[in-house]
């Protein structure tokens, strides 16, 4: 498998970069970004340049910009959503004699950067010389409060090497900095013009309203032109230094900075603190924006950069206790899967009723959309792990749910119809074959909250946010939906999870999960009758749910005795794999989708997909044929596809296959699978890798509130472990070649099912050990030529 030339992948609890690539800087920004769901700052290195793509973002906040159309048609969206590059508060350029260090210039005698998964900061170690042959090491850390949500803080050292050096230090504030300016851009980056993955170019994105300095303290404050949001950011500072150290200040409409200049001798040490503070809002006055960025600076200030680390380590600790996921044999592996729940983490922590986007606050792409990856992916992991984040992120959903109604009304639909993409809950998806007619975001949403509810046994978030949501989305399925002459339940014309299938009669996947929304929702009006009748829900409507749902058509074809992806599919003509060259894949960058559409190709799993979701509507036996047919038809042309392939794999009994698409899911961004980690990572591809281990090598699943567990290890695992927690308690799952044990680490009584056994867990049961059957022996499956999963090695720890 292709890797960063310079990542070190022997830590579990950490990424080191050792050296520096600047071929690979704007991927590295990514992967080293640090945020919590509030604010998110890429990686970018302190002085500010080279950069690959500068980032610092607020989740929520953006700017609006018309969406322009060929032809006008009823119902298109009029304005979309970008996500918008705030004011950098990263930046600590360095002078050193009368030189600017620079990465590029002068001798780079060692560069290391290391991503902390436990103390939750970005390290960074420099020894440089100058092009007139001055040394200094640099030493800084960097970190994104998850206790105080609105705060960053910067610790930047310089020491002189060899000799005394003059040292400026210039802690910065820039708004609207210029975008690329050192580093090339790698494949799928901004030279693809073309691709809907990337970003809208916003150009001088906001105006200044007031700059303010008062000692070592400055402020920027700052407004979109266009959606009129407020964003007011503060730094403060402490410095320690020789006698005769001196600080000035400057500030103006688009940047300030404080100046730190000092003679330092050999063996001392230039130290500056920087502590940051963020606010913003679309509705509140620039007194209280203010307030609240001066607010949040003194309380970082009074904290102190010690009581931060401390604080981040204590949040970390709590949540690793309950989420780590443990892999032995496999070293790489087991960092992977760290890095990619630290990831889901800072995505997710702090959002408090904002979305989670597709890239999470790592970077610009997507516009910084959320999509239905949100409830998909990522919210089955939070829900387990950190199930507040879960929670908040479905109370975002509930506020938007006006919206909702008003876009469902707008298209003549009753109920509410989610948007595919969007930062605030409004619709930007301006091609409606693939997002209007996605209708099954409303499902994946009914589906999470299901989940959440079952596990976390909230009654007050089932009645007042869970019922709304699963009587609006239910709604929209009955008016969706017709009956046929059989007396079927049919929901015609709709795009499914695979994009390369838009506007097909009956998707299986959206069927299905329809069905467990109506079903759901009829559930939800019976526990909170008075709560129901509030929304108009009366019996004769939960009658009408209830008869859809189970007269929901699935697809199926006799003749080949496999489930369709969708009427019809399994009629098409079959792509000509064998005649499509390698660099034309992504296929929606190289064909029309008139010939995709056409054709039986798979984006992303589809019927696969319904396969794992509601795998408690299938034999055994239909799932292995129907992933042994759908598994030469996908092309992976999305991250969101390797990771359900993986777990339908080793359900079925290909363990091989499912560990080397647990690889292509966990390493997407750390190696940089499909050349466009630069514009931000794949927040759903780094959850379903826990996906992966948990549900596909676990064999977890929760289908009605039944925990239960599959449990296989693959060749090269030597021992899988991992945590689920529910409200009744906390389970602990060991798996090993032969055994899987199970132990209630916290609450006093649970039931699971290991290979269908019912066992009883208690507090005082202690360690239960059942022996894994027998797997069962199948052919592994061809995939479409060139698009085969890479084989993993099984690196030994």
């Amino acid at each position: 498998m292709i890797t960063h030339p310079n990542y070190d992948a022997n830590d579990p609890w950490a990424l080191r970069e050792r050296g520096l690539d600047l071929g690979t800087l704007a991927q590295s920004e990514s992967v080293f970004a640090l945020a919590n769901g509030h604010i998110g700052l890429r990686g970018n290195l302190d002085e500010g340049e080279p950069v690959g793509l500068p980032g610092t973002y607020l989740n929520g906040f953006h700017e609006t910009r018309p969406l322009p159309y060929a032809e006008s048609a009823y119902g298109n969206p009029e304005a979309g959503e970008t996500v918008v590059n705030v004011t950098d508060a990263k930046l600590m350029r360095l002078h050193v004699d009368d030189e600017l260090f620079d990465v590029r210039y002068g001798e780079l005698l060692s560069h290391e950067r290391v991503l902390d998964f436990r103390a939750g900061m970005l390290r960074r170690e420099v020894h440089w010389r100058s092009p007139a042959g001055a040394e200094v090491r640099i030493r800084s850390k960097r970190l994104v409060s998850f206790s105080q949500r609105g705060v960053a803080a910067i610790e930047y050292e310089v020491e002189p090497v060899g000799r005394s050096a003059r040292l400026v230090i210039q802690s910065e504030l820039v708004t609207n900095e210029d975008g690329h300016t050192g580093a090339p851009s790698g494949p799928g980056g901004a030279e693809h013009g073309g691709d809907p993955r990337g970003a809208a170019a916003l150009a001088q994105p906001l105006e200044g309203l007031e700059s303010f300095a008062d000692d070592m303290r400055v402020s920027l404050v700052h407004r979109t032109k266009r959606s009129g949001a407020l964003v007011c950011v503060s730094a403060d500072h402490e410095v320690e230094g020789p006698a005769g150290t001196e600080t000035t200040v400057e500030h103006g409409d688009d940047a300030a900075r404080v100046i730190v200049a000092a003679d330092v001798p050999e063996g001392s040490t230039l130290r500056v603190l920087k502590f940051i503070s963020y606010a913003w809002s679309g509705h509140r006055a620039l007194p209280s924006v203010r307030a609240q960025a001066r607010g949040g600076l003194a309380e970082a200030a009074h904290t102190g950069w010690d009581g931060l680390c401390e604080e981040q380590r204590a949040y970390l600790d709590a949540f690793w206790e309950g989420a780590d996921v443990e892999v032995d044999g496999d070293g790489e592996l087991q960092q992977a899967i760290r890095f990619s729940l630290f990831h889901v983490l800072q995505a997710g922590a702090r959002a408090e009723r904002r979305a989670i986007a597709a890239k999470g606050l790592t970077g610009s792409g997507y516009d910084g959309h959320a999509f239905w990856d949100s409830e998909s992916f990522v919210l089955p992991v939070l829900t387990y792990t950190s199930p507040d984040a879960a929670a908040d992120a479905l109370r975002w959903r509930f506020e938007t749910l006006g919206l909702a109604r008003d876009r469902a009304q707008q298209l003549g639909w009753a109920g509410a119809a989610f948007p595919w993409r969007t930062i605030t809950g409004q619709e930007c998806s301006g091609y409606w074959p693939a997002g209007s007619a996605a209708v099954h975001i409303g499902a994946d949403i009914a589906d999470a909250v299901l989940r959440y509810q079952r596990a976390s046994g909230d009654p007050v978030f089932a009645r007042e946010v869970g019922l709304p949501l699963l009587v609006e989305t239910a709604r929209l399925w009955i008016s969706l939906g017709h009956y046929d002459r059989k007396n079927r339940f049919r929901l015609a014309g709709v795009t499914g999870p695979d994009e390369y299938s838009a506007l097909s009669d009956d998707n299986t996947y959206t069927n299905l999960m329809a069905r467990r929304n109506l079903l759901g929702a009829a559930e939800a009006v019976d526990a909170h009758p008075e709560s129901a009748a509030g929304l108009g829900v009366g019996h004769d409507e939960s009658t009408q749910w209830r008869r859809a749902a189970d007269a929901m058509h699935v697809p199926y074809d006799g003749i080949l005795d496999v489930h369709m992806q969708a009427e019809g599919f399994t009629h098409h003509a079959v792509w000509d794999f064998e005649a499509t060259p390698a660099e034309n894949y992504p296929l929606l960058l190289h064909y029309p989708y008139f010939d995709l559409y056409r054709k039986q190709v798979v984006k992303q799993a589809d019927l696969v997909l319904a396969l794992y979701t509601c795998g408690d509507r299938f034999t055994a036996e239909q799932k292995a044929r129907a992933f042994a047919y759908y598994e030469p038809l996908t092309v992976r042309d999305s991250s969101l596809s390797a990771c359900v392939q993986a777990i339908v794999a080793a359900e079925t009994g290909h363990l091989e296959l499912a560990y080397d698409y647990l690889g292509e899911a966990a390493y997407m961004d750390l190696h940089d699978l499909e050349h466009n980690t630069r514009d931000g990572l794949h927040i759903a591809s780094l959850a379903g890798s826990w996906l992966a281990l948990v549900a596909g090598f676990g064999g977890f699943r929760d289908h009605d509130g039944v925990l239960s567990f599959a449990p296989r290890v693959p060749p090269g695992v030597d021992r899988l472990a991992f945590r689920i927690g529910v409200s009744t308690g906390r389970v602990l799952v060991e798996v090993d070649a032969e055994n899987a044990h199970y132990t209630l680490q916290s609450g006093e009584a649970l039931e699971i099912h290991h290979h269908a056994e019912l066992v009883h867990l208690t507090a005082d049961s202690g360690r239960v050990s059942r022996p894994i059957p027998p797997l069962p022996h199948r052919e592994r499956p061809r995939q479409p030529s060139g698009r085969e999963p890479l084989r993993r090695s099984a690196p030994r720890a």
